[in-house]
């Protein structure tokens, strides 16, 4: 690929992945308080929640099943509809059972972070990009740009507010209007997706049976530790930590909105710090060393009595918290090869959108149970033993820059 084809795709994105980062903080923050509006309690929205997450794995399979047969625009642009699909589902009915369908449909990201199969073909393509020693800087700024969006979009959540007091419209109307613009936003990157190049340069992606044996092991003992982290985090998704605040301190969805925004904004900027921090003590280093302090301050956000003191605990854990993020992903693609990038993403992707599915069901049942902040404790200790297994089983795998330098 050329330098100036190699630009072109990572522009189209980073600007794709742009728009569908807007939808996916707007959706992340509404669906939960939508569907409480619609007279749903905890445990049916977890399930809803749960359905979402559960669209985003099936898609997650699919994508790898299918991933080496198929054109990744058409699976691109396939993946792009369906969340239009289900949004439109969604506005138009308030039956339960038809809510968990669209749901399902348009594999939802419930956490107001990106889930689901998309993903899984950008980080193949992203290192096609660019050199080793810039791949960890270029999905930083894929990152960036994501939570970017995920703020923006975080912030348009709080439009509801706006138009009752403006308009005088219904909480309910009012929340409909503006999750329309999530399949606006949506259907504008599919356009954007339908000019990327139909196959790419070089190896032809190899299915998940063609791992050779040197990635094999690797592969399996990283899903299998993605699997936790994801299983911990879905306990903690955007869609519940909302549903905490407004249970838990009565805080309004505009507050929610604020909140969310400026976490997102401190989680760009964090990206950029991580492709830094990582030249200096390595990918895996840097995901351990940045990872365990979020999981320690879900404990204090638990013991919070105020809803001020609540949000500067949260805004701090934001900070921090998606450091292992473009590291993470820069890892993985790095200790395969490029042949084989999409399967892993795919089978990592799979069991981490398999954990975040599973999570929400129990965490409702926690919350009804045993009060909102049993499932930050859970997501905490499990989090943190995440940590510790990735350290103790990959800090001697290196990527490449980092043996050779």
């Amino acid at each position: 690929m050329s330098p100036h084809d190699a630009a072109r795709l990572r522009r189209i994105l980073y600007t794709a992945a742009f728009l569908r980062a807007l939808a996916i903080g707007l959706m992340a923050v509404l669906i939960g308080l939508y569907c409480s509006r619609l007279g749903l309690d905890a445990a049916r929205i977890g399930i809803v929640l749960s359905a979402a997450l559960w669209g985003a794995a099936l898609a997650a399979l699919l994508t790898l099943v299918m991933g080496p047969r198929l054109p990744q625009r058409a699976l691109l642009f396939a993946l792009t509809a369906l969340p239009v699909l289900g949004a439109t589902i969604l506005l138009s009915t308030d039956s339960y059972p038809v809510i968990v369908a669209a749901a399902f449909i348009g594999m939802f990201n419930v956490h107001g972070r990106d889930r689901g199969a998309i993903p899984i073909l950008e980080q193949t393509l992203l290192p096609a990009t660019t050199g080793e020693r810039e791949r960890t800087r270029v999905f930083a700024w894929y990152n960036v740009l994501l939570d970017a969006g995920y703020a923006v979009g975080g912030l348009m959540a709080g439009l509801p507010t706006l138009l009752e007091a403006a308009f005088g419209l219904a909480t309910l109307d009012a929340m409909k209007i503006v999750l329309a613009l999530f399949g606006a936003l949506y259907a504008g990157a599919a356009a954007l997706y339908s000019q990327v190049p139909p196959s790419m340069p070089g190896a032809a992606p190899v299915s998940l049976a063609r791992l050779s044996p040197q990635s094999r092991p690797i592969v399996a003992k990283i899903s299998f530790l993605f699997f936790i982290d994801a299983f911990g985090g879905g306990f903690i998704g955007s869609a519940l930590f909302a549903y905490f605040f407004a249970e838990q301190f009565h805080a309004s969805a505009g507050q929610i909105a604020l909140l969310f925004g400026a976490g997102r904004v401190l989680s760009a900027f964090s990206h950029l710090a991580a492709a830094a921090l990582a030249k200096r003590i390595g990918l895996v280093n840097t995901m351990v060393y940045t990872h365990i302090p979020t999981s320690l301050l879900l404990f204090t956000i638990v013991a919070s009595t105020d809803f001020a003191t609540a949000c500067i605990l949260f805004l701090v854990r934001e900070a921090l918290n998606e450091m292992d993020v473009p590291t993470r992903q820069s890892y993985t693609m790095a200790v395969v090869r490029p042949e084989e990038r999409l399967a892993v993403a795919g089978i990592t992707s799979l069991v981490r959108s398999g954990g975040w599915a599973l999570a929400p069901v129990f965490a409702g049942m926690m919350m009804q149970a045993g009060g909102l902040r049993l499932p930050l404790v859970f997501a905490g200790v499990t989090k943190i033993r995440y940590d510790l297994l990735l350290w103790r089983e990959f800090r001697r795998v290196k990527p490449p820059e980092e043996l050779s330098g």
